[in-house]
């Protein structure tokens, strides 16, 4: 755990980001964040973007990017990775209407002719679940099992999500050990111990994050992700409470 550097995803702050993006990375960086996740670039050019990171110490760890933009314009997204410094790209969300058999089959064949495409580039393609790829397929495995088993482990990655695994009722260390070494990134968050279950700051949850975090370095995680969809208090003392949960970790 000791060696694995801590990010987080910029959606959770979605909404100070529209107010003033550089100014939420300012805060991100003073938190003690190391690495920012992206979920949109607020009208940046990637080479301003590179240069206010440098400014602040912070490392571009990957972009999560809707799948429409990597099927239809996958050069300007590897561009604008290579310019930013990032090596990764994610794909976060099916929509409803492409959760069937015939739909998870279509992703497959775009995951891997992206994901190859994106391989050639340098850049790595991960998938993040929610809880509706644990959902069983004709074939009795889950959709997310399905999307990884047959896709080229070469070219598509995973980024478990560890609160959606957990809220499907699935080990999320078990996940991490069956696809050893196509975790490069793992998002990070607790739940609620409560009826709602709902988005929790880390170690104020009931999820097994020492079993995670013990298991990272053998699945040869390369960044943690601190993610929190919704947030009951501001969004910026979650992530610092999460990130202290870190930090309590090595004092």
């Amino acid at each position: 755990m000791a060696n694995i550097p801590v990010a987080v995803q910029m959606y959770t702050l979605r909404e100070e980001c529209e107010k003033d993006f550089v100014g939420t990375l300012e805060k991100v960086a003073e938190i003690g964040y190391q690495g920012v996740e992206f979920a949109g670039y607020y009208g940046m050019l990637a080479k301003d973007l590179k240069k206010v990171i440098d400014q602040l110490g912070l490392k571009a760890v990957s972009s999560h990017i809707p799948l429409d933009s990597l099927q239809e314009d996958l050069l300007s997204v590897i561009a604008y990775q290579r310019e930013i410094g990032s090596n990764k790209i994610v794909c976060p969300f099916i929509a409803p209407e492409q959760r069937t058999e015939e739909g998870y089959s279509e992703l497959i064949r775009s995951l891997n002719d992206i994901g190859q495409e994106c391989s050639k580039e340098g850049i790595t393609l991960s998938y993040h679940n929610h809880d509706f790829e644990l959902e069983r397929l004709r074939n009795g495995k889950t959709a997310l099992e399905t999307i990884l088993d047959e896709t080229n482990p070469e070219w598509v990655k995973a980024e478990f999500d560890i609160y959606w695994l957990t809220r499907a009722g699935e080990d999320p260390v078990e996940w991490m050990r069956r696809y050893q070494d196509r975790t490069p990134l793992v998002h990070l968050k607790d739940m609620t111990t409560d009826g709602e279950k709902v988005f929790a700051e880390l170690g104020t949850g009931g999820v097994d994050l020492n079993a995670v975090l013990n298991q990272g370095n053998a699945s040869n995680v390369e960044w943690w992700i601190v993610e929190q969809d919704r947030c009951n208090r501001s969004p910026l003392e979650s992530i610092e409470i999460s990130m202290n949960y870190f930090l309590s970790k090595h004092s």
